[in-house]
């Protein structure tokens, strides 16, 4: 045992537990019990009655063309986010592993969109994408170019895209480069030696022995995903135009704190929030190594053998004691 007494442990990790389930389980069990009810304001105030009306608000998110629009979006958004955020991320760690003496200047400029607020971000390209005076526009108008709607309803949900990829890409690039540099040196030098170029490295080499923060990054990045919110609210509030760019997350929002529907903002979290579980297993059971997955069902299957024996064996010396 790591530890022989187990005060330390419960002292760390009660605090932890309850801080969880008052602020996270209790509450999101409470939303559930609000999807099934008509919520008339926020909290029950005195004389207000909430009236239950079962799986009513579920049967609305199946006819709801806007939910659509937004599952859509953000399906879109994590095949986009693995494709762009982790792909360049992981391109641009193997690149700058080369790179002994600048490393850590490249960590710092990659990783500082991250910092940024997001809220900044976004601010920050509406101006960019503005039609009258915006970046991209004068840009044009220097090479004679007619300026261009750059959040209309066919160049919206790219736009929006954009900044929400950049901002995270060092996030995804410093875990990847941590991950490169616990490879030894010597692997490579003896790959390099049997005549094995570079893009075989990354391929036969790096890629293999990454596997596990690999798919942590592709994981993180999927469900991040589902919660992508505040940029796309900044620069298009509303799921503006038309509510072609709305996001679970942004539609939501807009239905619980802008048109005041409580009842089915609570259902859209719930659906979020099964989304993301789902997503997360079927990743991590996509990703996980077949021999990985054998050894784990044969270690269950050990375990509940030897439990099985350990109490027959009990039985047994009861018995003879009897």
């Amino acid at each position: 045992m790591l530890y022989k007494k187990k005060w330390p442990l419960v002292v760390f990790l009660v605090p932890g537990l309850l801080f969880m389930l008052v602020f996270l389980y209790i509450p999101f069990i409470e939303n559930i019990k609000n999807s099934f009810y008509d919520m008339p304001a926020i909290v029950k105030m005195p004389g207000t009655e909430w009236k239950f009306i079962g799986l009513e608000n579920y049967k609305r998110l199946l006819t709801d063309t806007d939910v659509r629009t937004a599952l859509l979006n953000s399906v879109k958004m994590m095949v986009l986010t693995v494709i762009f955020e982790v792909g360049i991320a992981f391109v641009l760690a193997v690149l700058v592993s080369q790179v002994k003496k600048l490393q850590q200047l490249f960590r710092t400029v990659y990783f500082f969109p991250v910092v940024i607020s997001a809220t900044a971000i976004g601010l920050l390209f509406k101006l960019f994408y503005n039609y009258n005076g915006g970046m991209l526009n004068q840009i044009l108008e220097v090479f004679g170019v007619e300026p261009v709607n750059w959040l209309s309803p066919e160049l919206a949900f790219i736009m929006v895209c954009i900044p929400t990829l950049w901002s995270y890409i060092g996030f995804y690039f410093v875990i990847l480069l941590t991950g490169l540099s616990d490879i030894p040196d010597d692997i490579y030098e003896a790959a390099s030696i049997d005549g094995c170029n570079r893009f075989k490295q990354v391929f036969y080499i790096t890629l293999p022995m990454m596997k596990s923060v690999f798919f942590t990054s592709v994981t993180l990045a999927v469900t991040g995903a589902l919660k992508v919110f505040d940029l796309p609210w900044v620069m298009v509030p509303n799921g503006a135009p038309q509510g072609m760019t709305h996001f679970l997350g942004t539609y939501m929002y807009q239905q619980t704190f802008g048109l005041n529907n409580y009842d089915y903002g609570s259902t859209l979290a719930v659906l979020i929030v099964v989304l993301g579980i789902v997503v997360s297993k079927g990743v991590g059971f996509l990703t996980e190594d077949k021999e990985e997955r054998a050894e784990k069902k044969a270690k269950r299957v050990r375990e509940k053998a030897e439990k099985k024996a350990a109490l027959s064996g009990k039985k047994v010396q009861k018995r003879e004691v009897a």
